[in-house]
């Protein structure tokens, strides 16, 4: 007999078609300023990409041209989405995870993917989801998105400007304000940087996340040396503000900043009722099974009691019932009762 082997045929990166939107040939027109071959080669392969393509789509008169990008995770993906961000888009999440809309094109996050479509406007948005549905997906940890951009307050954030990058070619290329050969790369570390403005002048704010808190700490002690940045720790994650803030703005800043936890769950709660009930057939259950187990223990107990006992009589002769037998306590009188004489006249 012979071995056979299964080949895993991955999924197409983009689809034959999406909607009412249909597969068309390459057409041969020049790469616009907003493209993700643009983007810095070497800060990409920081994010670990798996593979790419691209694909022209149209309908009627009109095509559209998609280019995407599959990585090892959704980190991975987020990071890339945000280096491939320009300034003055408008930065949601109507698409996927993340999506990014101009007026020349549209970029969106899903699963471990980023996709650049144009020419598309706003308007191409609900087609675009569309296409995005037809994407492949992801699950497990790799599915999670990166919790440190989220810490970032909202009150003055430049729109677009939140950039989120795991190595120091990424970290050079948005133009971070700290040294990148610094912060730690070869220790797994994470680094997010946002602009804020507002009346009280212009501030960027970095927020560095390191796996162990004294890992964190033996970098903060390094950039505390730098001049004209405020500094704060909070566990595994270090907070650097710089810019024309004033020092009690900076600090207040990086104040308002603090380090969270959030569990996720690959799978669905169930309703609070339906685990009550759950809890409660357990009990049930539980309380069944020891009262038969304690009823099947009494028999056998009995039995081996019982007819231990008539074996021995047995043995010894005597019936295996048992006899009948009384006990007394003899209380009847044991003397005769006393007489006494009558009185005398």
């Amino acid at each position: 007999m012979r071995a056979q082997t299964v080949v895993s045929v991955p999924v197409p990166l983009l689809p034959q078609g999406f909607g009412e939107w249909k597969a068309a040939g390459k057409a041969d027109a020049p790469t616009p300023a907003w493209s993700l071959v643009n983007v810095d080669k070497n800060a990409l392969e920081e994010c670990g990409p798996r593979r790419s393509q691209t694909a022209d789509y149209a309908l009627g008169g009109r095509r559209l041209h998609v280019e995407a990008v599959e990585f090892n995770d959704a980190t991975g993906a987020y990071s890339a989405f945000t280096l491939a961000l320009r300034p003055g888009l408008k930065v949601d999440k109507a698409i996927g995870a993340a999506t990014a809309t101009g007026s020349s094109g549209v970029l969106f996050e899903t699963g471990s993917s980023i996709a650049l479509a144009y020419p598309a406007t706003a308007a191409d948005v609900p087609e675009l989801k569309k296409l995005a549905d037809a994407m492949p997906k992801l699950s497990g940890p790799k599915s999670q998105q990166p919790l440190l951009p989220t810490f970032f307050p909202a009150k003055g954030l430049v729109q677009g400007s939140l950039r989120y990058v795991v190595g120091p070619q990424s970290y050079s290329m948005i133009g971070g304000t700290l040294d990148a050969r610094n912060l730690g790369w070869e220790k797994s570390a994470e680094a997010a940087v946002a602009e804020y403005a507002d009346k009280r002048g212009k501030e960027t704010l970095t927020l560095l996340l390191y796996p162990t808190p004294q890992i964190a700490a033996e970098h903060t002690h390094a950039l505390e040396t730098q001049t004209a940045i405020k500094t704060r720790r909070e566990g595994e994650m270090v907070m650097v503000a710089s810019g024309t803030f004033s020092a009690a703005d900076a600090q207040a800043m990086i104040d308002g900043v603090h380090l969270r936890s959030e569990v996720s769950f690959d799978k669905a709660m169930p309703p609070v009722f339906e685990t009550e009930v759950k809890k409660t057939y357990s009990l049930l259950t539980s309380i069944l099974v020891f009262c038969g187990v304690g009823t099947l223990a009494s028999v056998l107990l009995g039995l081996f009691l019982g007819g231990g006992r008539a074996l021995i009589r047995v043995m010894r002769g005597k019936d295996a019932a048992t006899d009948a037998e009384f006990l007394s306590l003899h209380l009847e009188p044991q003397n005769p009762r006393p007489k006494f004489d009558p009185p005398t006249p």
